[in-house]
């Protein structure tokens, strides 16, 4: 369904996009699509003690290229600072219109619309202006959010849900905060609500922000 698709997928953060829609990703490169992650910050100064620089970077190189094998050349990492991407909007929004000129994509995964985090907000807002006439998925963080409306739901199954999983234990400075959503069983029970709602065992749910069929 998704072979020879260019998909683009936009993480505030390091770790966003694998948390996210990690079994999407899995799913697509599966079946055949062409991935692209941009990651906007890496987070430095959200390093716990003691952890060297460019840690989460690495990180996130083992979870893309490592565990989901995506080529070097479709990863695009920034330097902005974690917490003031509203600082910087305009450069962001130029960052972002660069890679749809370079890739352009048929689908962007981008944060919803929803999420309360200030970094997300920003690339979501910034996301609209670039790929305005773009087919546009809003994924769920649920934990910043008070509400998500999910409009579309991927399915995927127990192979996806373990990719996605094997890709954020990558992140081991994330797993030693041990925050209760950096989890296999947060991700599977989520991705089991999700499927339930559209009669399925697992998937992943998301806003439709933009369709263009």
């Amino acid at each position: 369904m998704y072979r020879n698709k260019l998909i683009l997928f936009i993480a505030p953060h390091t770790d966003d996009v694998e948390l996210g829609c990690g079994a999407t990703m899995a799913r697509f490169i599966e079946e055949g699509a062409e991935i692209h992650i941009a990651a906007f910050s890496t987070a430095e100064e959200s390093l716990p003690d003691g952890a060297e620089p460019g840690t989460l970077k690495s990180e996130f190189m083992n979870a893309a290229c490592g565990v989901l094998s995506l080529p070097l050349d479709r990863l695009y990492i920034y330097d902005y600072p974690v917490r003031r991407l509203s600082y910087h909007r305009q450069e962001v929004l130029e960052d972002l219109i660069k890679l749809r000129s370079k890739i352009k994509p048929d689908i962007v995964f981008t944060p919803s619309g929803n999420d309360l985090h200030q970094d997300h907000q920003v690339l979501h807002n910034e996301a609209l202006r670039a790929f305005k006439d773009i087919t546009l998925f809003g994924y769920e963080l649920p934990w910043n959010h008070i509400e998500f409306s999910a409009q579309a739901f991927i399915v995927v199954t127990e192979r996806h849900i373990q990719k996605k999983w094997q890709a954020m234990q990558q992140y081991k400075t994330q797993l030693d905060l041990k925050r209760p959503y950096f989890s296999y069983e947060f991700v599977e029970s989520l991705a089991r609500i999700r499927g339930i709602q559209v009669k399925e065992k697992y998937a992943e749910a998301f806003e439709i922000i933009r369709a263009k069929i």
